[in-house]
């Protein structure tokens, strides 16, 4: 089992996962964030710090597609490991429905 970031992450990026992730398995796109699930080590800290509640265990059904999307990014984009503030609409896109096709952006953050 590992632990990934889903849909509800996208333009809300709070990044209190971060700071609690003791394997820094986080990277940072330009409006979300990812899990590099072979760097995870399962301890699910990170998952009830999400004030979006966009991080799940991976064996959540329905859950393939962003093991994927987690995987492909955290490969190409960088790692975060200190919180940062999360975008001023943060709170206006959380819950949003079809957040992954109306607003994911495969550019990278700007990581550490």
């Amino acid at each position: 089992m590992t632990y990934v970031v889903t849909d509800n992450c996208i333009k809300c990026k709070y990044m209190d996962c971060v700071e609690v992730c003791p394997v820094d398995c986080f990277y940072e796109g330009e409006n979300m964030l990812v899990i590099h699930p072979d760097e995870c080590i399962d301890c699910g800290v990170c998952e009830p710090e999400c004030p979006a509640e966009a991080i799940k265990p991976d064996t959540e059904s329905g859950l393939d597609k962003w093991l994927k999307i987690n995987t492909e990014y955290a490969e190409k984009w960088p790692n975060i490991t200190t919180k940062k503030d999360a975008p001023a609409d943060a709170k206006e896109f959380d819950g949003v429905a079809g957040k992954y096709e109306n607003y994911f952006s495969p550019e990278p953050g700007e990581g550490d």
